[in-house]
């Protein structure tokens, strides 16, 4: 059977599927991210309000309701070298029976798409060296740039 799916903005009744995926991130990245914290992304991306946003992929079939199976958290925020806003994509999950299926292409092309409609002036995302699977299908997007990210903890 073909995967099928359509991409969207993230609705409020979308909630259970995406803490299910949000869950499936953390423990990809070995990260534990308080409840709190997580109601508080929830709140932000459902609000729309704080800059947090999320597209999701949804399955589409007859035979089945429609479950989540990928998303993209992004923050619009404003840049120094020009007016406008850019768009950090800054999680992306695709649910692992789902994979290599073009999901994930598909979720950054919806921000790319936004993009030009709104006229941000780039999407932007980073990703662990380890990870080989998504390097993979971001480097047929487009090839990363020459920058190194330094990062300092403080709490």
């Amino acid at each position: 059977m073909r995967l099928e799916w359509r991409v969207r903005a993230a609705e409020a009744a979308d909630e259970i599927g995406w803490r299910r995926l949000w869950k499936g991130y953390c423990d990809f990245y070995e990260v534990t991210i308080a409840q709190d914290v997580t109601d508080d992304l929830w709140r932000r991306i459902v609000d729309g309000r704080a800059g947090i946003h999320a597209v999701v992929a949804e399955s589409v079939s007859r035979e089945k309701e429609p479950q989540l199976i990928g998303f993209g958290n992004y923050v619009l925020h404003p840049y120094t070298w020009g007016r406008g806003l850019m768009c950090y994509l800054e999680d992306l999950l695709v649910a692992e029976h789902c994979r290599r299926a073009g999901v994930g292409r598909a979720l950054i092309e919806a921000l790319i798409q936004k993009a030009h409609q709104n006229d941000w002036a780039r999407v932007y995302w980073h990703t662990h060296e380890s990870n080989a699977v998504a390097r993979s299908m971001y480097d047929k997007v487009t090839l990363s740039d020459s920058f190194v990210r330094y990062v300092i903890h403080t709490r």
